[in-house]
């Protein structure tokens, strides 16, 4: 048996894709040499494994009883394999860190930088979701540590504040002069477009607070799927854009965006890292609790 293990590979390989051409390309082998091995085991089992059709081969009963306990054989193989690669990575330090995408773009870059070069032994996976959804994977012990902005209630965590920010609507000077003449006295939050991140963002929903406060509705709402895509949008004359002030201070210095004005400040909000209660102590996080030692 032990000189057929390869042909048992090939022949696998060929069941499970229904086509010789295909088996070879996964095998990394010609066309010819895929069936040599399918008739070298044929011949060896002295039986019939596949027959052809128009799409390529089927199995035979005879094949398809093989296939079936190939398949479990090297279903168990995959197993070892992927047993052996996990006991493994556990001798290699892990970080699990969660942020959303506007957050890892203009925050934590400039903190990873450090503690990648001080902790290089370190292995870093980054995921990308909201602030409670970040939060929800750390209470299910998914990820280790959070870049978060500071929602309402945060209870059971450890919250580590970086800097205050405030939202603000931007757009060009051209666009708003655009709105004034097609629109003479309109009032902007009805003729204007106002270009939002999705509902499910804390810059949205605090954005959305304050208007409600102010029993503002805005008439044509713009969802962008991220924070550098409305300010391009913004940068373009797409519209008037919901913002975080602290990440368009260039545009706003160059004057390449204005900020609207609207009569009222937002409040300001906390970004920071956040992690389960006690977990700020742990080697791997302390750095990012404690700046100085990174």
């Amino acid at each position: 048996m032990q000189e057929n293990l390869s042909l048992y590979h090939v022949f696998y390989v060929v069941g499970k894709t229904g086509n010789i051409s295909k088996a070879a390309k996964e095998l990394f082998i010609s066309q010819p040499a895929v069936s040599r091995a399918v008739q070298k085991l044929e011949a060896s089992l002295n039986v019939s494994l596949f027959k052809r059709n128009s799409r390529g081969v089927i199995l035979t009963p005879a094949g398809e009883l093989l296939f079936q306990k190939l398949k479990g054989a090297f279903s168990l193989i995959s197993e070892g394999e992927e047993l052996l690669l996990h006991s493994r990575s556990h001798s290699v330090p892990h970080l699990r860190l969660g942020t959303s995408s506007t957050l890892c773009r203009y925050v934590l870059l400039s903190y990873l930088k450090p503690y990648i070069s001080s902790h290089p032994q370190v292995r870093v996976n980054i995921s990308c979701q909201s602030t409670y959804q970040t939060l929800q994977l750390l209470d299910e012990d998914k990820l280790d540590l959070g870049l978060i902005g500071r929602p309402g209630k945060l209870q059971g965590y450890y919250f580590y504040p970086l800097l205050h920010i405030n939202d603000t609507f931007v757009a060009t000077k051209q666009y708003l002069k655009n709105q004034q003449e097609l629109y003479s006295g309109g009032s902007l939050y009805q003729t204007a477009t106002f270009m939002m991140l999705d509902e499910k963002n804390i810059t949205r929903q605090t954005i959305d607070a304050r208007l409600k406060e102010h029993r503002i509705e805005l008439n044509h709402i713009l969802e962008v799927t991220s924070m550098d895509l409305l300010i391009q949008f913004a940068v373009i004359g797409l519209g008037i854009a919901g913002v975080v002030r602290q990440f368009v201070e260039t545009e706003l210095h160059e004057g390449t965006l204005v900020e609207v004005p609207v009569g009222f400040a937002f409040p300001d909000r906390e970004i920071g890292f956040v992690c389960r209660k006690g977990d700020e102590r742990l080697p791997l996080l302390r750095s990012f609790f404690s700046p100085s030692e990174v």
